[in-house]
C-alpha cells in the first residue's frame, strides 16, 4: 500500500479514536457532574432530616425538663402546708418490694423548690435544649446546685433570669455547651457531624466544576465517599436522638401520671389545712390522714424520679453519651407499683 494512503488511513483511525475519546471524556464529565449533584442533594437531605430529629428531641427533652422543674418548684407550697400540721407523726421512708422512697424532709423540699424556681426564671430566653439539659443530668441535682454560689460569689438562688441560668449551667459544668453535652450528647453529635461533613462542603463547591474531566471524576468519587461517611455518622446520631426522644416521652408520661395523682391528694390536704384550718393531726379523720400520707409518699416519689439522669456523659469524647434506659425503665416501673399500692 502506498505510504500516503497508509498515513491517510492512520490519520482517519486516529481521528476516529480522538472523537471517541472526546465523547468518552464528555460523558465522564457529565457523569461526574451528576454524581456531584446527587451527592450534594443527598447530603442536604440528610442534614435536613438530622436537624428535624435534633429539634424534635430537644423539644421533648425541654418538655420533660420543664415538667420536672415545675414539679420541684411546687414542693415549697406543699411543704408549707404540711409544716402547719401540729402533732403530726414522723413520716418514715417507704420501702416495699425493693422500692425505697426517702422520708419526708420539709427543709430539703424547700431548698430544691427555690433552686428549681431560679432555673425556671432563666428559661425565658434560653436556647432550645437548655431545660432538657437539666432533665438529662437530673433535675433534682440541677435544682440543688442552683442553690450553690456563682463564680461572682453571689448565691445563685438570689439571681434571676438569664443570670441564674448561666450561673447554674456553669456550676453544672461548662455553661450552655456543657448542658447541651449532657442533653443526650447532642453537642457532641454536632461536633462529630461538623467534622464529618466539612469535606463534603468543600468537594461540592462550584470551583470543582472548573476542573478537568479526569480530576472532576476523581473529585466526584471523593465527594460521594465523603457524603456516605457523613451519612453514616448522621444515621448513628439520628438513631441515638430517636431513642432519647422515646425515653423522654415515656418518662414524661409516667411523671405526669404520678403528678396528677399527687395533685389530687394535695388538693384534699390543702382543703383540710388551708381552707378548713384543721391544724392538729389528732383531729384528722382516718381518710384525711391517709390522703396526707399518700400525698407525702407521692412527693417523695416525684423527688426521686426527678433525680434520675436520662443521660450519662461519656468518658470518651469520640463516643455518644449513654442513655440510661434501664434506670429510666426501673423508675417508671417503681412509679407504677407505688400508684397501684395506694390505689
Amino acid at each position: 500500500m502506498p505510504l500516503p494512503l497508509i498515513l491517510g488511513v492512520g490519520a482517519a483511525i486516529a481521528g476516529i479514536t480522538g472523537v471517541k475519546k472526546g465523547i468518552e471524556g464528555a460523558a465522564n464529565i457529565k457523569e461526574a457532574k451528576n454524581t456531584l449533584q446527587e451527592a450534594e442533594e443527598r447530603h442536604q437531605e440528610n442534614i435536613e432530616r438530622f436537624e428535624r430529629r435534633s429539634e424534635n428531641t430537644n423539644k421533648a427533652m425541654d418538655e420533660l425538663g420543664k415538667l420536672e422543674l415545675n414539679i420541684l418548684k411546687s414542693f415549697e407550697e406543699f411543704s408549707d402546708t404540711i409544716e402547719k400540721i401540729q402533732n403530726r407523726p414522723q413520716f418514715k421512708k417507704y420501702s416495699k418490694d425493693g422500692i425505697e422512697i426517702p422520708e419526708y424532709e420539709g427543709e430539703d423540699l424547700k431548698q430544691v423548690s427555690i433552686g428549681a424556681g431560679a432555673l425556671l426564671g432563666g428559661l425565658g430566653g434560653a436556647a432550645l435544649g437548655t431545660a432538657g439539659g437539666f432533665a438529662a443530668s437530673g433535675a433534682t441535682t440541677s435544682a440543688v446546685m442552683a442553690l450553690g454560689t456563682a463564680s461572682t460569689g453571689t448565691a445563685i438562688s438570689t439571681l434571676s433570669g438569664a443570670a441564674a441560668t448561666n450561673a447554674t449551667l456553669a456550676a453544672l459544668g461548662g455553661g450552655a455547651k456543657g448542658t447541651a453535652l449532657l442533653a443526650g450528647g447532642m453537642q457532641l453529635g454536632s461536633v462529630v457531624l461538623g467534622a464529618a461533613t466539612l469535606g463534603v462542603g468543600l468537594l461540592v463547591g462550584g470551583a470543582i466544576f472548573n476542573a478537568t474531566g479526569s480530576k472532576l471524576s476523581t473529585q466526584a468519587d471523593k465527594a460521594w465517599s465523603e457524603m456516605k461517611k457523613a451519612e453514616k455518622t448522621m444515621n448513628k446520631i439520628d438513631s441515638y436522638l430517636g431513642q432519647l426522644k422515646n425515653i423522654a416521652d415515656r418518662y414524661r408520661g409516667a411523671m405526669k401520671q404520678v403528678q396528677r395523682k399527687y395533685q389530687d391528694y394535695y388538693c384534699q390536704v390543702s382543703e383540710i389545712v388551708n381552707n378548713q384550718q384543721k391544724l392538729n393531726w389528732n383531729d384528722f379523720t382516718k381518710e384525711e390522714k391517709l390522703a396526707t400520707q399518700n400525698a407525702i409518699l407521692l412527693v417523695g416519689l416525684l423527688y426521686k424520679m426527678c433525680q434520675v439522669k436520662l443521660v450519662e456523659q461519656s468518658k470518651n469524647q469520640d463516643e455518644l453519651n449513654k442513655i440510661n434506659k434501664d434506670l429510666v425503665t426501673e423508675s417508671i416501673n417503681n412509679a407504677e407499683h407505688v400508684l397501684e399500692d395506694i390505689a
